[in-house]
């Protein structure tokens, strides 16, 4: 399996208003290093994975409408506690509908899977991983 990975960051606010995150619980901000890989079987004729100019700007569309946000205010993310790895799962849906929809070009409806993983400190980070087209 190939795969090629771009990068991003992003800083946000929120809170995870419940007993179990402690301290977390009261409004805090985060930035995040958000990596994206993407993974294909065979690379094209181009021997690529996929476009990286196209790939970086499907991330970078992907997170705009997040970065310097309080995640808390948003309507989307209403009642639900934005942990980083429900972070990882939003990113994830998104840049797989891209794919799918052909934003990363043809070769975009080629790939197997996709992996977010979001680094919130040097000692922690999550990810999520799926196929990309629904089995």
């Amino acid at each position: 399996m190939f795969s090629v990975e771009v990068r991003d960051r992003i800083m946000i606010a929120h809170s995870l208003p419940d007993p179990f995150f402690g301290p977390a619980q009261n409004m805090h901000g985060a930035t995040f290093v958000v990596d994206v890989a993407f993974f294909r079987e065979q690379l094209n004729r181009q021997n690529v994975v996929v476009d990286i100019g196209a790939a970086l700007s499907v991330l970078n569309a992907t997170l705009k409408p997040l970065a310097y946000q309080n995640l808390d205010a948003l309507p989307a993310f209403r009642g639900i506690l934005t942990t980083t790895e429900f972070l990882c799962k939003h990113i994830f849906d998104a840049v797989a509908a891209a794919a799918r929809s052909g934003a990363l070009g043809e070769d975009g409806t080629q790939l197997s899977k996709i992996r977010v993983t979001l680094t919130e400190t040097d000692l922690a980070r999550a990810s999520y991983e799926g196929a990309v087209h629904a089995r």
